[in-house]
């Protein structure tokens, strides 16, 4: 090999090293701004997962409250669903569904603003034209002292068996016994004769269902049932209606009391009227005894001086005396007389008379 083979060799090695510098740096000075570039992605991407961190987090935790959420619900729905049963069961005992009602009724009362032993009675005893003993649950008293009865005793083991009936047909057979039984029990009151043992008394009795629902389903069957209770003198009441019925006692009740005390306040004011007068003739008379004390006064003090005074002011000239007699004022004054009735409405007090020395300019 020459040395001219050797030294192209050895360029061109030269040139191709530097190529290959080069192409490195530009490399290298390419990947640079990209990687600059990317940074806020990468950031970006660091954030979005521990966002996503914390929401797994907070779903887990917030799964797991609903877990025991839903089992606080569960053994809820269940302690209700047995207790739902108890009542049920209950219910279906006459006497746990009479005092039920017993105590509707009694609230109802309560609402309506009665009181107890004034506007009405509870369960009172008594004794109907047949001779037979009844016992009402309550008799309220109207203003002008009639009386209604209300019984509360109402059958509604059909309306439970219907509400628990899930085939359409057996419910349509309990809701239409319901309504047999209601107008059975309809039957059973206009045949007690309430009104006969509680005189004097509205002829007819109130029926007092504990529930609008127990009216409602019992209308489904029989839709003339409202009419059946009045033909034989019964009324069928549920809360809202007898309510009503109770809020208008009790509102004649109040407008019978403010015209009692009206007629009160008349007789008291007729009273004081009376005495008035008696006062104010006593105040004439007094009025004439004061002119007439005051004449006598008057002429006493001229006779006085007339004839008294003239003989001490003697002892005074002579200096038999260590002072001089006082020498009694004159009384001047003025009876005040009453105005007309038709002056006192626009005309302020008089005052009152002056002192007899400010009217005659003398001093004592």
């Amino acid at each position: 090999m020459d040395a001219a083979s050797l030294f192209l060799g050895l360029l061109l090695g030269a040139l191709l090293g530097a190529a290959i510098a080069l192409g490195v740096v530009t490399l290298l000075a390419r990947r640079r701004p990209e990687e600059a570039g990317l940074e806020p992605v990468h950031e970006s991407l660091d954030h979005l997962h521990r966002l996503l961190a914390g929401m797994e987090r907070a779903r887990a935790t917030a799964h797991g409250e609903l877990r025991e959420q839903m089992g606080s619900v569960g053994q809820a729905s269940a302690q209700l669903k047995h207790e739902t049963a108890a009542l049920v069961t209950a219910l279906r005992t006459p006497h746990v569904r009479g005092r039920w009602g017993e105590v509707q009724l009694r609230r109802v009362v309560e609402v309506a603003g009665l009181l107890e032993h004034c506007d009405f009675v509870e369960q009172p005893a008594g004794t109907n034209d047949e001779g037979a003993g009844v016992r009402p649950d309550l008799v309220v008293t109207l203003a002008d002292g009639r009386q209604v009865v209300v019984d509360a005793k109402v059958p509604f083991t059909g309306y439970i068996e219907a509400v628990q009936a899930e085939d359409r047909d057996v419910r349509a057979q309990r809701v239409a016994a319901h309504a047999r039984q209601l107008r059975t029990h309809v039957d059973q009151l206009s045949a007690r004769r309430y009104p006969t043992a509680f005189r004097p008394a509205a002829p007819f009795t109130v029926l007092f269902v504990p529930s609008d629902g127990f009216l409602t389903t019992a209308l489904e069957a029989e839709p003339g049932l409202l009419e059946y209770g009045f033909a034989r003198d019964v009324v069928l009441a549920t809360p809202s209606t007898l309510l009503a019925l109770l809020r208008t006692v009790a509102y004649s009740w109040r407008q019978e009391r403010l015209a009692r005390d009206a007629d009160q306040v008349l007789e008291v004011g007729r009273r004081l009227h009376a005495r008035l007068s008696t006062l104010s003739g006593h105040l004439t008379r007094l009025g004439s005894a004061l002119s007439t004390t005051l004449t006598r006064y008057n002429e006493t003090v001229g006779s006085y001086e007339r004839s008294v005074l003239t003989a001490a002011r003697r002892f005074d000239d002579l200096g038999v005396a260590e002072s001089p007699v006082p020498e009694p004022d004159p009384v001047e004054a003025t009876i005040r007389a009453l105005r007309p009735s038709g002056d006192l409405g626009h005309l302020a007090p008089a005052a009152a008379p002056a002192p007899a020395e400010e009217r005659d300019g003398t001093s004592g």
